[in-house]
């Protein structure tokens, strides 16, 4: 039993000295401001020494606690000093500002003041200016119009001077006018006689020509239809030449091709050309036409004109 009570004493101390350090941890204390343990007398009882050590703990937090909440304060204190500092400079700085603001508002003023000062001693000194040369427009005027008022005078007597000239130059061009009228009217005469002759005569030359003319056409219109019957006529032997040279297929039965063809003078094929029909058809036409080489051509050159570039229908008799 003594052994067990030697071991619970022990025990609770530390138990006691943990839950004090515990206690200052929660609080926030330092341990570096942990109180140190007192000194335990030999002779007091070892109970009596752990209700002593957890007093002066409990003396030591509360301590620690005050200087906490007074450094706190103090750091409240201190941000309310630093917030009223900034207050005051924010003010101070808004202050300045008005302040150059005020100032550059004054600068400006007195700018717009000198500026309309100088604007207006140059309008004065420009109204001025404008003055001066109207005044020396109106005395140029003046003596422009006096120099006018000369000239106008002289011109007047210049007039007078030239219209007695004129009168008498006048007189006698009537008198020349009316020599030249009778002399105009006599040559109107003639030529109105010689132009009536002449017109007989043309009458009778273009009686003449209208006759020629109509012989003319008459010739041609005959001519014309000599030229499309010769026309017809060489189509014909052109035709007849490339279906003799035509290789006629069963199959080519009730088909055709339409040929283009460009002749010689003397009938030659320049080219040809096959432009539709069917394609066996086209192919032994285009055959026909180079074995032929030359197609029956007319030496008269209006017939030749309608012959040269002819297209034609190919069809296997």
């Amino acid at each position: 039993m003594a052994d067990k009570s030697n071991f619970t004493v022990p025990l609770g101390i530390s138990a006691a000295v943990h839950i004090g350090a515990i206690v200052v941890l929660a609080l926030g204390v330092s341990f570096d401001d942990k109180p140190k343990p007192m000194p335990v007398a030999a002779s007091a009882p070892i109970v009596e020494a752990v209700v002593i050590d957890q007093k002066m703990v409990n003396q030591r937090v509360e301590e620690l606690k005050k200087q906490r909440e007074d450094a706190a304060r103090k750091e409240k204190a201190r941000q309310q000093e630093l917030e009223r500092k900034a207050q005051e400079a924010k003010k101070a700085r808004e202050l300045e500002q008005q302040k150059i603001k005020q100032l550059e508002a004054e600068r400006k003023r007195k700018e717009q003041e000198t500026k309309k000062a100088n604007d207006a001693a140059k309008a004065a000194k420009l109204k001025q200016q404008q003055e001066k040369e109207k005044a020396e427009k109106a005395e140029a005027l003046r003596k422009q119009k006096e120099q006018e008022k000369k000239a106008a005078e002289e011109a007047a007597k210049k007039a007078a001077e030239k219209r007695k000239a004129e009168e008498a130059a006048a007189k006698k061009a009537e008198e020349e006018r009316k020599r030249k009228e009778e002399a105009e009217r006599k040559r109107k005469a003639e030529e109105e006689r010689k132009r009536k002759e002449a017109a007989a005569k043309a009458q009778r030359e273009q009686e003449m020509a209208d006759a020629l003319a109509a012989e003319q056409a008459a010739l041609s219109k005959a001519r014309q239809r000599q030229v499309v019957s010769e026309v017809q006529k060489y189509q014909a032997m052109i035709r007849a030449t490339i279906q003799r040279n035509l290789v006629v297929d069963p199959s080519m039965q009730g088909k055709s091709c339409r040929v283009f063809i460009r002749l010689a003078k003397d009938g030659f094929v320049i080219a040809s050309q096959t432009l539709d029909g069917d394609q066996v058809v086209c192919r032994a036409a285009k055959a026909a036409i180079n074995k032929a080489g030359k197609l029956p051509v007319s030496s008269e050159a209006d017939v030749y004109e309608k012959l040269k570039e002819i297209n034609l229908t190919v069809s296997p008799e």
